[in-house]
């Protein structure tokens, strides 16, 4: 596939999201460049602003295996990525695959369940398998995990860990639509919710063939350093305990290469690298807590701040140039 068709295949798909959430372009693009970047996603927001129906609504715009996984204080490991029975008519245990066995796995509310649970995905979501009994079963590719979270209710919740934070490529937010926006929603969902006649555009295989064409995508030497001395900030940054790792910084630049091919490009810009900088780094990151303050619980948009910071002190590579 041609990187003109895969601008072409991506738009059709956020147009087609579009029809269910309407005024979060932003929102959309960053979802479907994690999607073809073969990374997984975090969203983070408080309830009711359309987290899970953003996951429904790019799961359903693509023919593929889709899985919704519930998260609860009582979900057991074995609910997500499946558990050995034993056949008497065999005499033998079989494997009973998990939701986890799906291209896209939507995991809603993934920080109410118990750490042992939220564990399950670190291997599943790192090196595309679930081990179970000694046996090693590979998950189907393309795979993603599509996750959502409350980070204001703290009652009965679990944070994630920095480990398994860290294995989510990025992570957005859906943020409060505009008055039009809320508006048009309330006419369109009078009747009826318009994700049940959402179809899907493109097909599972134009999908790989999407995904390989982003992986043809070239990236330049300056800009991998770039990229590099971008994370490097991070880890030097006073205000900052703990920066980005090096699989953010691969992350990264995986990002911007889905983020060239989507504009039409064969080629990745420093520009591609700063549009996913704040989403791809700040939920790995951690301040310190002189930069926090006792008086500010949400440290979200100070991080976010950070590494915006960051972006505009460092160097762009000769030759190029930022957009507005």
């Amino acid at each position: 596939m041609g990187i003109d068709e895969v601008g072409a295949r991506a738009a059709g798909i956020v147009q087609n999201v579009e029809a269910v959430i309407a005024g979060k372009r932003e929102a959309v693009t960053a979802s479907l460049t994690v999607l073809l970047a073969e990374g997984h996603l975090l969203i983070e927001d408080v309830p009711g602003v359309g987290k899970t129906m953003l996951a429904k609504a790019l799961a359903r715009s693509v023919d593929c295996t889709v899985s919704r996984i519930q998260f609860t204080p009582d979900l057991l490991p074995s609910d997500v990525t499946g558990v050995s029975v034993f056949d008497q008519a065999n005499r033998r245990f079989e494997y009973k695959q998990g939701p986890v066995f799906a291209n896209i796995v939507i995991g809603d509310e993934i920080n109410r369940a118990s750490p042992k649970t939220q564990s399950a995905l670190l291997e599943c979501m790192e090196e595309r398998q679930v081990t179970a009994d000694g046996t090693t079963y590979r998950l189907e590719q393309p795979f993603t995990v599509i996750a959502t979270q409350n980070p204001v209710e703290m009652e009965g919740t679990y944070p994630l860990p920095e480990a398994q934070r860290d294995r989510f490529m990025a992570r957005i937010s859906m943020g409060y639509p505009a008055s039009a926006d809320e508006l048009a929603m309330l006419a369109m969902r009078e009747t009826g919710s318009p994700l049940e006649k959402l179809e899907s555009v493109v097909t599972i295989a134009e999908l790989r063939g999407m995904i390989e064409a982003v992986q043809r995508v070239f990236t330049s030497q300056p800009v991998k350093e770039y990229a590099v001395e971008l994370a490097r900030a991070t880890r030097a940054d006073r205000q900052l305990r703990l920066g980005a790792s090096p699989r953010a910084t691969l992350q990264l630049v995986r990002a911007a290469k889905a983020h060239a091919a989507m504009h039409g490009r064969d080629f990745v810009l420093p520009d591609d690298v700063d549009a996913l900088a704040v989403p791809v780094l700040a939920h790995r990151l951690v301040p310190t807590s002189r930069a926090v303050g006792s008086h500010d619980r949400d440290s979200g948009p100070l991080i976010d701040a950070i590494v915006r910071r960051i972006v505009g002190e460092t160097p762009v590579p000769v030759g190029s140039a930022r957009r507005n």
